[in-house]
């Protein structure tokens, strides 16, 4: 798999709350803490104001889409001048199924769904986000588009397997928004997600990511990436805030921390199979990487 498939595959998103909100009239909607889930939003239909705590208010157009990646607290609406409803008391009132329906409906759509992540590697993914994700609608090609409407369809119109489409439905869009930020954002911050952008340093990323347990070396690394060895390391560092080799050993420690936590593999098969020729050498890097010994990981 490609770096972004396994990280994603590491974080083990959890599509756990799918729904569509279908709007008329003036309104203005207060969401609670998403308690670290990432909150992701399209609109279909009509346009809206979003507000997030310390950022400035951002419209929200039909076919356009956004993501929360730390899940704050926010509210939408027509106008936010309006008092805000708590989003419960709008569930509690005119949620049916999936949808949600205010004063009929049909001015104003929007699907969305919220994804948790595996919480020991959360981190992976989370800071290395803005706050606010917009993707406007002529960054997204179409597909964000087609994978709205699909959402849109399976929710209101209920068929066998509707809940695992759902399921996958929402992945898509997370990835799909995912893709259109790194493809758009105009200021390029440090990791090893932005660091995905420059061809050279996601083919290195990629080798580390297809084989974690080769003895690789800053040489064949910089071989991958078609660099001297001097200037991939210092433009590797310089994009995803750590060398060529401690990126290398996080990673093995976090394929271990997952295996240790989701099999009942022995600490030395793991230490085998990552590229460590005994369980003490694993054992050290494991603890000096992740701040305890894989038996303690194993534990909390």
């Amino acid at each position: 798999m490609d770096p972004l498939s396994e990280v994603l595959s590491l974080l083990k998103p959890q599509s756990y709350l799918s729904g569509a909100f279908d709007l008329a009239g003036p309104w203005h909607i207060a969401f609670p803490d998403q308690l670290g889930a990432i909150k992701c939003c399209a609109v279909v239909k009509g346009q809206c104001w979003l507000a997030v705590e310390g950022e400035k208010p951002i419209q929200i157009n039909a076919g356009e889409a956004f993501l929360l990646p730390s899940g704050p607290p926010f509210r939408m609406g027509s106008d936010l001048a309006l008092p805000a409803t708590a989003a419960s008391d709008i569930f509690s009132q005119y949620k049916t199924d999936w949808v949600t329906t205010v004063a009929g409906g049909g001015e104003f759509l929007s699907v969305s769904c919220r994804f948790n992540l595996e919480k020991p590697h959360a981190d992976l993914l989370q800071p290395q986000l803005p706050a606010i994700i917009h993707i406007p609608k002529e960054a997204d090609g179409g597909t964000l588009r087609w994978a709205m409407e699909k959402m849109i369809q399976e929710l209101t119109t209920p068929q066998p397997g509707g809940y695992l489409m759902l399921h996958h439905q929402a992945h898509m869009i997370l990835l799909e928004a995912l893709r259109r930020h790194l493809d758009n954002v105009s200021q390029r911050r440090v990791g090893w997600f932005f660091a995905l952008a420059d061809k050279q340093l996601r083919t290195a990323i990629n080798a580390i990511h297809q084989a974690p347990a080769k003895p690789w070396t800053l040489a064949e690394l910089a071989s991958e990436a078609a660099m001297s060895r001097s200037t991939f390391a210092l433009k590797f560092k310089t994009a995803v805030g750590a060398s060529p080799m401690e990126y290398l050993t996080r990673w093995r420690m976090l394929l271990a921390g997952d295996r240790l936590r989701h099999s009942r593999e022995p600490v030395s098969s793991i230490a085998l199979a990552l590229g460590y020729a005994s369980e003490s050498a694993f054992s050290t890097a494991f603890k000096r990487t992740m701040g305890c010994s894989p038996r303690q990981f194993t534990a909390r």
